[in-house]
């Protein structure tokens, strides 16, 4: 219930963005500056304040597992995807890389705490990675080393935030208050923001277009059922003690499609139309299949 609850008032959210845009109080200029202020501060704020927890030998193998656990999901994703789909690079990018940042943080709050944003922050970077390298490459028909660019990702929000949150962590240095709580408030921005620029992007689309469009329902069924369905039987396997990470690695790979699918489709000139489509589509969807698959999740482990 708490589960359905907060992907119902996500949804709210997307409404009210939805609004503000058909209204004239949010533009498309507008948009675009939410945009950068979730990738910019709001989302590194996450992050960091994900890493300000206690160093213990529980936290240090809980990072360790959720590294290598978070590679061999992604790495499962863009395999199963690529299969599926061929020949449709957007589809094929769509169902590989979820939204843990924006979407799945909040969902892992409501249900394990802030602490357990710790565990998906290897997840979030990367999967950030893959869409920057991998995700770029399919998008324009390149060789995958082609859409590597190792000083640019060096240079990304999320990868600095990581890093300072990685020092912070092991060498436990303590943040004045202040710092602390402009944090907190920072990061909490990040469901608002993100809902709302989801519902720009609806406000945008050709709704009768989109839910004539076959693909989008393909996308969503890979992306928040087959590759999460996947992703709990490997999981399965890890042991009981690390159950709180085990169900925050879920969640961020059972989460509709990543936004960056349309931020990318628009920045190289594809089909951008088509990458919101496979976004609020399977978004919409998703306030089914979590539930479903945190259920299912319950009742394998």
């Amino acid at each position: 219930m708490i589960l359905v609850r907060q992907i119902l008032q996500m949804f709210l959210l997307a409404g009210i963005g939805f609004v503000l845009f058909k209204t004239g109080k949010i533009t498309r200029e507008g948009s675009k500056t939410l945009g950068n202020i979730l990738i910019y501060l709001v989302l590194p704020a996450v992050i960091i304040n994900s890493f300000l927890i206690e160093r213990t030998v529980e936290h240090m193998t809980g990072i360790l597992y959720s590294a290598c656990c978070a590679a061999i999901l992604l790495l499962l994703s863009i395999v199963i995807s690529r299969l599926v789909f061929r020949k449709d690079a957007i589809a094929a990018f769509a169902g590989a890389f979820s939204n843990p940042g924006f979407f799945g943080i909040p969902l892992i709050i409501a249900s394990l705490g802030q602490g357990a944003v710790f565990y998906v922050a290897c997840f979030i970077a990367f999967l950030n990675i893959g869409q920057w390298s991998y995700g770029v490459s399919l998008l324009n028909g390149q060789p995958l080393l082609q859409g590597l660019q190792p000083k640019k990702l060096m240079k990304a929000p999320f990868i600095i935030a990581i890093l300072i949150g990685l020092i912070l962590f092991f060498t436990q240095i303590r943040q004045p208050v202040p710092v602390t709580g402009c944090l907190s408030a920072v990061a909490a921005l990040n469901t608002p923001l993100a809902m709302f620029t989801v519902g720009v992007y609806l406000a945008q689309t050709d709704i009768r277009k989109m839910i004539k469009r076959r693909s989008t329902y393909q996308v969503s069924l890979i992306r928040l059922l087959v590759i999460p369905f996947v992703s709990l039987l490997l999981l399965a396997l890890l042991p009981e003690s690390l159950h709180d990470m085990k169900l925050a690695l879920l969640l961020a790979a059972a989460c509709p499609v990543g936004s960056n699918v349309a931020v990318y489709a628009q920045l190289h000139g594809k089909d951008y139309p088509y990458a919101v489509e496979t976004v609020i589509i399977s978004t919409l969807f998703s306030v089914i299949s979590i539930p479903l698959l945190m259920w299912l999740a319950s009742v394998v482990w």
